[in-house]
């Protein structure tokens, strides 16, 4: 039989960023080789977890290595990563010293009962798991333009994905906004808020995580999908209402099991990739 693959990329949602076009040219390149995979069967959460790999090693993005220092001059990343077939799925919060959040997201989920490591606690998982991890921060983090001199003050990265099984999946990951109190978390490693998949919808946030963590914004868009049986678009932008009403600002990508792909935001831009529709024979 033939089923749709469906890919959307995000790199966060704010102002439009002074970059020179890498962001662009990176997303669609990415994009392109991350829709192949999908192509040629790769299922859809291995493709969204190494998308977003891929961003945070980048250092384009407010993730990973283009992370902001918190208040105290600290470094803290969060990622989530969910897998709509099973609602399995793995978070780290807080993390310092993880090579690739996401990927210790994705081995919390496989590896433990548990959903959300956070701190200490995450790095020393990777830590004990013998998974990548950063040397000095001086030498890892790249310092990204501040949004006053043309940069994002959002760049959190995620992708969602529609695999040739009809399966779907998530993954968000988010170096934090710049200035934030310590031990700030925001929704990016939160299942429900920042990142969901089930057997009908696929969603990653970005943007000012409170306000998407008071209305579990990425489950609230599958809920009206779901129960209400809305077009995905129409489901997305009620959401995305409710968070400007509350004062917020961000965007949502989603791909639902029926083939629709979406990319809205309420900011100046989002940086983001939808790869075309295409077939794939199982």
């Amino acid at each position: 039989m033939n089923q749709t693959t469906r890919l959307v990329l995000h790199g966060g949602a704010g102002a439009a960023a002074s970059d020179d076009g890498r962001s662009s040219a990176h997303l669609s390149g990415l994009g392109g080789r991350c829709q192949a995979m999908l192509e040629s069967g790769v299922a859809a959460l291995d493709v969204v977890e190494y998308a977003v790999a891929e961003m945070e090693a980048s250092g384009l993005y407010v993730a990973g290595r283009g992370s902001r220092p918190n208040r105290d001059g600290d470094f803290e990343m969060d990622a989530s990563i969910m897998d709509g077939a099973t609602r399995r799925a793995g978070a780290v919060a807080g993390a310092r010293s993880v090579f690739s959040p996401v990927g210790v997201a994705r081995r919390v989920m496989q590896d433990t009962l548990h959903v959300l490591l956070a701190g200490a606690g995450a790095d020393r998982f990777a830590h004990d798991l013998g998974l990548r991890t950063i040397g000095s921060p001086a030498e890892y983090f790249v310092a990204l333009p501040a949004a006053d001199e043309g940069g994002s003050p959002h760049g959190t990265v995620g992708a969602v994905a529609l695999d040739r099984s009809g399966a779907l999946a998530a993954a968000t990951s988010t170096g934090g906004a710049m200035g934030k109190l310590a031990g700030r978390i925001g929704d990016s490693a939160l299942i429900g808020a920042g990142t969901w998949a089930d057997d009908a919808v696929a969603v990653s946030c970005t943007g000012v995580g409170e306000y998407f963590i008071r209305v579990a914004a990425a489950h609230e868009v599958a809920a009206r999908v779901r129960l209400a049986h809305v077009p995905l678009g129409q489901a997305v932008d009620e959401v995305l209402a409710m968070i400007a009403a509350d004062g917020g600002a961000g965007g949502i990508i989603a791909v639902s099991a029926r083939g629709e792909a979406v990319a809205r935001w309420n900011t100046p831009a989002m940086k983001h990739y939808i790869a075309e529709m295409a077939n794939g024979c199982m």
